[in-house]
């Protein structure tokens, strides 16, 4: 068995991480970690957990590397960048879900991060966990930074066209809209039922990190490959799920059959990434309400010719794909096991 631990064990993420791994054939919990919640079992943070495991929150020092094989950060950035410069080269494999480390370039990630220091010498030994992107990449690898929830959509919807089919694109416009737990547990007014339920609201209208490490990333991966990409964010009452639009502009030439057949191509053999005809359920799709509670991402490609653009569409669980199932999804890759395995749940409908 792998031994695993959890950090931020009272978070949403953290909630999640816990009810993945217990029910893993491979993983056996042997950690918990936090600060705020002391002593505390699991059944007490979450409600919906009634493990029967004799592990309470416990403080994180350097001796849970005794304890443990693989060690998820489910914490804000700043602890996370402190943690990792404590325990990175004594946990064998160490799962950071925050964005202490999603973005290389130094000045970048001060724009985003101002208050996220973090030890320069990590940063490059990162390895930037989209598992049907970097997979080689994580086997064996001894740290892995989990990409944001919005960047994992944006990312996969984007990828076939760049590292796929090779287009360049001149311009992507991205229109993300995420339920409320994309916020975690923070109390916020805006968040208070009130103001949320029924609500759009455009908190991040001109720009937001997540679109910045996907530029990044792209960048690293492919220069030149994306001229400029920007992004434009609304909070909706959904609780979990999320929905990204990426409007792209290009001057290569493209049709619909030849985007189709590219997309389903580059994700062949990728269990977690479902490329879908939005007009082939009874909603249209992708709609995050078919992917809830699972590990996939639902993916749609379409040719807006009159437009001059392509549309992609991509909706996944944020929680789940956005998060912690996408960091377990890692973590079996990086010990040699199934992507899938432990991940085989079908999604929750009507959620």
């Amino acid at each position: 068995m792998i031994r695993a631990g959890v950090v931020g064990a009272s978070g949403l993420a953290g909630g999640e991480l816990i009810r993945l791994i217990t029910q893993h054939p491979d993983l056996e919990l042997t950690f918990l970690g936090g600060s705020s919640s002391i002593g505390r079992r699991p059944s007490e943070l979450h409600p919906g957990l009634r493990i029967h495991q004799n592990l309470t929150v416990q403080p994180v020092t350097e001796e849970v590397a005794d304890k443990v094989d693989v060690l998820f950060l489910a914490t804000p950035a700043t602890v996370s960048a402190d943690l990792a410069g404590l325990l990175a080269d004594r946990v064998p494999a160490l799962v950071d879900l925050s964005g202490a480390f999603r973005i290389r370039t130094p000045e970048l990630h001060d724009r985003w991060y101002p208050k996220v220091k973090r030890r320069t010498d990590l940063t490059d030994r990162f390895v930037y966990g989209v598992p049907e992107l970097v997979g080689d990449q994580l086997k064996d690898a001894a740290l892995i930074s989990l990409p944001g929830c919005y960047a994992t959509a944006i990312t996969l919807g984007l990828a076939p066209l760049t590292l796929g089919l090779g287009l360049t694109l001149k311009t992507v416009v991205v229109d993300g809209k995420s339920g409320s737990s994309g916020g975690g547990l923070q109390l916020r007014t805006s968040d208070l039922h009130p103001f949320r339920a029924g609500a759009i609201a455009p908190y991040s209208p001109t720009g937001h990190r997540h679109a910045a490490e996907v530029g990044d990333f792209l960048e690293r991966s492919r220069p030149g490959a994306v001229g400029k990409l920007s992004m434009s964010a609304y909070g909706v009452s959904h609780v979990r799920g999320l929905l990204t639009s990426s409007y792209v502009f290009t001057d290569d030439k493209v049709d619909q059959r030849e985007l189709s057949r590219a997309y389903l191509r580059f994700y062949k053999g990728h269990p977690f990434v479902r490329v879908r005809r939005h007009d082939e359920t009874l909603i249209p799709v992708p709609d995050p309400q078919v992917v809830l509670g699972s590990n996939f991402a639902d993916v749609t490609v379409l040719h807006d010719e009159e437009g001059g653009r392509i549309v992609v569409l991509a909706a996944l669980d944020n929680l789940v794909k956005g998060a912690a199932g996408q960091a377990v999804q890692a973590v079996n890759l990086r010990f040699g096991l199934p992507e899938e395995t432990g991940l085989t749940q079908q999604p929750v409908m009507p959620a």
